[in-house]
Formats: C-alpha cells, sequence, structure tokens
C-alpha cells in the first residue's frame, strides 16, 4: 500500500525541551498502527505535527503535502479523535451542521453512529459541547471522526470517557473500518488495542524504540 504520512528527521521542541526527536518513519494505507508509550514519550506530539498544528523541524508529508501550508486540503482526508475535547461554545446542533457541511458527510450518518455508542443527539441539540459530560463529548467526536470515512484515522486515547458498552461498539466500527485507510491509535494500554492492529510503535523520551510487525 502506498506510504500516506512520510516522516524524516522530525523534531519538535518547546523552548529547550524536544518532545520529538529525530523521528524517521513512514505509515502506509491499510496499516492500523498501534502507537504507544507512557505519558510525555511523544506520541500526542507527532499526532498533532501530523495535523499541521505545531511548527516542526524536518520533513513530513501527508497525503503528498506540508501540514503547515496545506492544512485545510489535508484535514478534508483526516479523521482526528483528540485526547482532549476542546471547548468548543457551539451548540450540539450547530456543531453536527458545520461538520456536515466542511466534511459534505449526511447527518443522519453521524446521528447513526452517536446512537449506536449511546448517545442520542436529538435531546442534545440545544447543548454547548462544552457542557456536555466527557463521554457525551467522546462519543460524538468519535462520530464525526468515523462517518466520514477518511483516509486517515488519528484518535488519541481513543476509549478516554467511554463507558464499557461504549467502548465495545468503538473497537466493533474500528475492526470494520475501511481496509484502505491508515488509522492510528495513540494509547499508554496496548492490551486493548491488540486486536485491532497489525504493527506496534512504541515511543519513549521522543523517539521510536519499538517498531513491528503483529498478526
Amino acid at each position: 500500500m502506498e506510504d500516506l504520512i512520510k516522516i524524516k528527521g522530525l523534531s519538535k521542541s518547546f523552548k529547550k525541551l524536544t518532545v520529538v526527536k529525530n523521528l524517521t518513519t513512514n505509515f502506509a494505507g491499510g496499516e492500523r498502527i498501534a502507537l504507544i508509550g507512557q505519558n510525555g514519550a511523544g506520541k500526542t506530539t507527532l499526532i498533532r505535527c501530523i495535523l499541521g498544528q505545531y511548527v516542526f523541524d524536518g520533513q513530513l508529508d501527508v497525503l503528498g503535502m506540508n501540514p503547515r501550508t496545506h492544512r485545510k486540503e489535508i484535514l478534508q482526508e483526516v479523521g482526528f479523535v483528540p485526547q482532549t475535547p476542546p471547548p468548543l461554545k457551539m451548540t450540539v446542533k450547530e456543531l453536527l451542521e458545520f461538520i456536515a457541511k466542511i466534511t459534505n458527510t449526511e447527518k443522519d450518518k453521524f446521528r447513526e453512529l452517536s446512537h449506536s455508542m449511546g448517545l442520542n443527539i436529538e435531546d442534545n441539540l440545544s447543548k454547548p459541547f462544552f457542557k456536555l459530560s466527557g463521554g457525551m463529548k467522546q462519543k460524538l467526536l468519535i462520530a464525526f471522526a468515523l462517518g466520514r470515512n477518511p483516509k486517515i484515522l488519528l484518535m488519541d486515547e481513543p476509549s478516554a470517557n467511554l463507558d464499557p458498552a461504549a467502548r465495545e461498539i468503538l473497537f466493533s466500527k474500528l475492526k470494520e473500518f475501511s481496509k484502505n485507510a491508515l488509522m492510528i491509535l495513540s494509547s499508554h494500554r496496548m492490551s486493548e488495542l491488540s486486536t485491532l492492529v497489525n504493527r506496534v510503535v512504541e515511543m519513549d523520551l521522543g523517539e521510536i524504540t519499538i517498531d513491528k510487525k503483529v498478526n
């Protein structure tokens, strides 16, 4: 499969602290990657570089484009669930309409996914997103990421804040996800990802310490 993300000599520092150190690797379509490591290993920083949120040193191509200069085009093809939901003041209805419009996706697709995880969107349309519970926010963001059928799916601690039933539904949906897409699941718990992935990339102190294919 084609490499969708190409990384060569990637580094990212905050003041004097280097969080990602001279990273070189590629991620291809069809790969299901467990990006693991302790908190502070550099996983979230790497994901945010891929999303074009940070200035970085080195080379990083996402879908053949620079994520800093072609961020809008890249984000059209990337589904993302952050570790910490953003404090959006938009209502659920406004957010649903906004995401549907920019991703050219039917709102019913997002509703269906939300319902499957136990979140009834209709009961919460008038609520500001930031006032939802942690679990409700997570379910809605997962629905937005999966419902648009992206070429790249990035999920940072995907099961955070989910109840056991919703976690089971999420992992079921991930197993059914497009076989040609690239999926990167970041977690410090490898055990919950073991049945989903075909490659494990472990980071520690900003470097890749393990990179192996798994069955």
